[in-house]
């Protein structure tokens, strides 16, 4: 068990090394948020020692107090609105770039920094690639007011795309899991999303629901490590 997981540990370094190849002087960088990223976070704040000339923008409070330990520059989405490059990891991706996102629970900023970028680039060990998402239970980030009601209707959702499996809240009813943003959040093992575009925008259509995990449409590139290397999915460097 510890020698797999320093195998995984050793994975996700490399494909976070890979993504400084997306890295250049004077870039506007989204820093992701999650084991993964992390590594990539320390990989920047060690070029930054170096002299590298970056602005950052964190898309957690976690990420934000790592990136600002390691001397990294931030800043905000309201100083700087737009941005060069994000790279993030994913708890699930397919070969057409679409992801689950949100294991961590930072997924509302994760998205709001993505969509803000030119580029979002994915970093991952193998084991995050796979045929048809949905086997990594969706994070559906929800308003706590009303969040029974939010859930049910989000069951229903559910239900009208084919995807079946426990909708649970995060966290427990006693002490649920809160959100940067003050939210609650809904883990749905679906186990398998038939299809997950028509299943986001629905979703995303729904009161009460702050925003999903699905992440569509944002990654131009993945970068997945496995024994052998790292294969480049979508855009090269």
């Amino acid at each position: 068990m510890v020698r797999g997981e320093m195998d995984s540990d050793a994975l996700k370094q490399r494909a976070a090394e890979r993504a400084l190849d997306y890295v250049e002087a004077g870039m506007r960088l989204g820093l992701g948020t999650g084991s993964t990223a992390a590594k990539f976070v320390d990989l920047v704040g060690a070029r930054v020692s170096g002299g590298l000339d970056v602005l950052c923008v964190p898309t957690s409070e976690a990420t934000h107090k790592q990136a600002a330990g390691l001397g990294i520059p931030l800043t905000t989405l309201e100083e700087t609105p737009e941005l060069d490059l994000t790279v993030d990891g994913a708890d699930e991706l397919d070969s057409d770039l679409r992801l689950i996102k949100g294991g961590g629970g930072a997924l509302l900023r994760e998205k709001i920094v993505a969509a803000a970028s030119a580029r979002l680039v994915v970093i991952a060990d193998e084991t995050k690639h796979v045929e048809r998402l949905g086997a990594f239970p969706l994070p559906v980030e929800i308003v706590a007011f009303g969040w029974q009601a939010t859930l049910n209707k989000v069951r229903a959702i559910a239900l009208d795309h084919g995807c079946r499996g426990e909708i649970s809240l995060r966290g427990s009813r006693a002490s649920p899991f809160i959100t940067d943003g003050g939210n609650y959040i809904l883990d749905c093992a679906f186990g398998s999303i038939g299809d997950a575009d028509a299943l986001a925008v629905a979703l995303s259509c729904e009161t009460g629901v702050v925003e999903h995990g699905l992440f569509i449409g944002l990654a131009s590139a993945a970068l997945v490590a496995g024994p052998a290397g790292v294969d480049v999915l979508g855009e090269a460097p």
